[in-house]
């Protein structure tokens, strides 16, 4: 078990998606908003199933919209609503669109931000 300053996964996945966007590098002109949308949403995902794992095991082998669904039973229900909303914005980003910009800094960023209060909330659990 993890001590409470000690990185997981998932924070480390956010730190790199954050540090993307915060300070995109020459080699990554142009992809920064996909790549780190998809950083974190993979940052997402793994807490959520290591959420899952530990609080009702067998639920983090079900489809991502599924173990969302889910959440809202376990968690504070804004933080459930809104963390399916960036799962499903942050989804949708990390695809390339025809004719479609891809997401802002800012965008980036207040996803990020739910993100990390997710990743707070499901750690909280499997930490005690």
């Amino acid at each position: 078990m993890n001590s409470p300053g000690e990185d997981t996964v998932a924070r480390e996945l956010l730190t790199e998606a954050t540090r993307l966007v915060v300070r995109p590098g020459a080699g990554t002109l142009g992809l920064w908003p996909r790549a780190s949308a998809l950083l974190a949403r993979q940052s997402l995902e793994v807490a959520l199933r290591t959420y899952w794992s530990y609080v009702a095991p067998g639920t983090e082998d079900a489809s991502m919209r599924a173990q969302l669904l889910c959440l809202e039973g376990y968690v504070q229900p804004a933080v459930a609503r809104q963390a399916h909303l960036v799962w499903t914005a942050l989804s949708r980003a990390s695809h390339h669109h025809v004719y479609e910009l891809p997401p802002t800094r800012d965008e980036l960023l207040s996803w990020f931000q739910t993100v990390g209060d997710v990743v707070e909330q499901t750690e909280r659990a499997w930490r005690k």
